[in-house]
């Protein structure tokens, strides 16, 4: 019997074991009405890749919120969104506390949605305002 004829072939093992793996990973569970309140933008504004404005001149949003002043959740919303600046020491206009961390991040990125519900679902989180840069 050659190797084309068997009917699992390599190909076909690893195939099948790559559909079982995605298959078995567990999805984020939706988020709450409280968490999902936490997301205080306007994301009707955006299009899919997290841009808005006229067609010559878009431009992500900005967005910020504040973080206890730790480097664990430091890490933690940057895995998150890379996009994320951290400003320790500064209030922002969000207005954070001498113990938390201003976090400033970016809408014009892949999936801006879903990172934007995984930093809101975060139990020290309590709101993500847009950032105006003023």
């Amino acid at each position: 019997m050659n190797q084309s004829s068997r009917p699992w072939s390599t190909a076909r093992w690893f195939l099948a074991l790559t559909i079982a793996a995605c298959a078995s990973t567990p999805a984020e569970p939706p988020l709450t009405p409280a968490q999902r309140d936490k997301i205080q933008l306007d994301l009707s504004l955006l299009d899919d890749r997290g841009l808005r404005g006229p067609r010559n001149g878009l431009r992500s949003m900005g967005y910020e919120f504040c973080i206890p002043a730790n480097e664990r959740y430091a890490a933690e919303v940057q895995r998150i969104d890379p996009t994320l600046e951290l400003m320790r020491g500064s209030r922002g206009r969000i207005g954070c506390a001498k113990d938390q961390y201003l976090c400033v991040g970016q809408t014009g990125q892949r999936q801006y949605r879903q990172v934007l519900e995984r930093l809101a679902a975060l139990d020290y989180t309590s709101r993500i305002v847009e950032s105006t840069f003023e």
